[in-house]
């Protein structure tokens, strides 16, 4: 299969290409808006380069990886999509005009359109959102599933800035879309000196009924995990945090309380760089099988509407309906 590359910076060489360049059955294209970065990656990986977007899709890529800076995704990936390849992959978040700390309001509508434009298009869109692919992210589910905790009820997060995107995907993922919520941020917060944004804050409930808190923030220490989620179900609660943290089970079914580690032969860096492969295993996978993505592009919108209600509930000092005010007219 051919497999397009748009974006030939670090993500791209760090993450997705050393992999890709090992399976046999894939031929890379590469574009970037400095050619000779391009050009280099088909040297050192092997596969073409291409001055410009048309030029690529014009080879008939099965995928098209957008894996610009995110300040470009919606510029690359409109561009991507008027040419019309069959699919389109996107690095997270969706959209971010600014950067990943400062999502807007505009960035959930312009991905909104992006996705839009592709379903006119004809084209499948689908994100990375590895963090679904970690070890301990596939245990949970493993463990609601067997031991049968049952229904979510509560969720709590605490979340670093650099993981955001990454875990209110990870808040759909085990307890289901958002339906309210209601943030506020500190308005004299200092921002500088390493914190990139003011912290925000939201309370929510769930379109199954959960309620839920999540914080956002730049300021807890990089040193330490960047993220602590607790999913308070029925029958349990599951806790885990970090690229490579403990993960904590209590089933209040067999009175039971476990904790369940990983190999301390690897870093948290090691297991960030395993998810990427293993996403991008699947997804290569759904390419060969003729089947959805594991990952749909509407994902991304999704997380960009909680982020857009944060926005503006804070600003505004009101509850905010997701599906009323910012509808993501896309299905699943």
């Amino acid at each position: 299969m051919k497999i397009g590359i748009v974006g030939t910076g670090s993500v791209a060489r760090g993450n997705y290409i050393p992999f890709l360049s090992r399976q046999d059955d894939v031929e890379l294209l590469y574009m970037n808006r400095t050619v000779e970065k391009a050009e280099a990656c088909a040297v050192e990986f092997g596969g073409c380069a291409f001055a410009t977007i048309p030029d690529l899709v014009a080879q008939q890529p099965d995928a098209v990886l957008v894996l610009t800076r995110e300040m470009q995704h919606h510029e690359a990936g409109m561009a991507v999509i008027e040419h019309a390849p069959p699919r389109v992959f996107f690095e997270k978040p969706l959209v971010a005009m600014e950067d990943q700390a400062h999502v807007s309001e505009a960035d959930f509508f312009h991905a909104r359109e992006m996705l839009l434009n592709a379903r006119q298009n004809g084209v499948e869109t689908a994100m990375v959102f590895n963090y679904r692919f970690f070890d301990q992210s596939v245990r949970a589910q493993q463990l609601i599933q067997t031991r049968g905790l049952g229904e979510v009820i509560q969720v709590t997060a605490l979340v670093h800035y650099a993981c955001w995107s990454h875990c209110i995907d990870l808040v759909h993922m085990f307890a289901g879309p958002l339906a309210e919520l209601s943030a506020v941020s500190p308005p004299n917060q200092h921002v500088g000196a390493g914190i990139e944004a003011a912290d925000l804050a939201a309370a929510f409930v769930t379109e199954r009924g959960a309620s839920g808190t999540i914080i956002g923030t730049s300021g807890t220490n990089f040193q330490f995990p960047l993220f602590e989620l607790t999913f308070s179900f029925t029958g349990g609660r599951v806790s885990f945090r970090g690229l490579d943290g403990d993960m904590e089970l209590l089933d209040y079914g067999t009175n039971a309380h476990e904790s369940f580690a990983l190999s301390r032969q690897t870093s948290r860096w090691d297991q960030y760089g395993a998810s990427f492969e293993k996403s991008l295993d699947a997804y290569l996978a759904s390419i060969r099988a003729s089947a959805p993505p594991p990952v749909p592009g509407v994902a991304g919108l999704r997380e960009l509407q909680v982020e857009a209600a944060m926005r503006r509930s804070a600003r505004e000092k009101r509850t905010v309906d997701l599906a009323a005010e910012l509808p993501l007219q896309i299905t699943e």
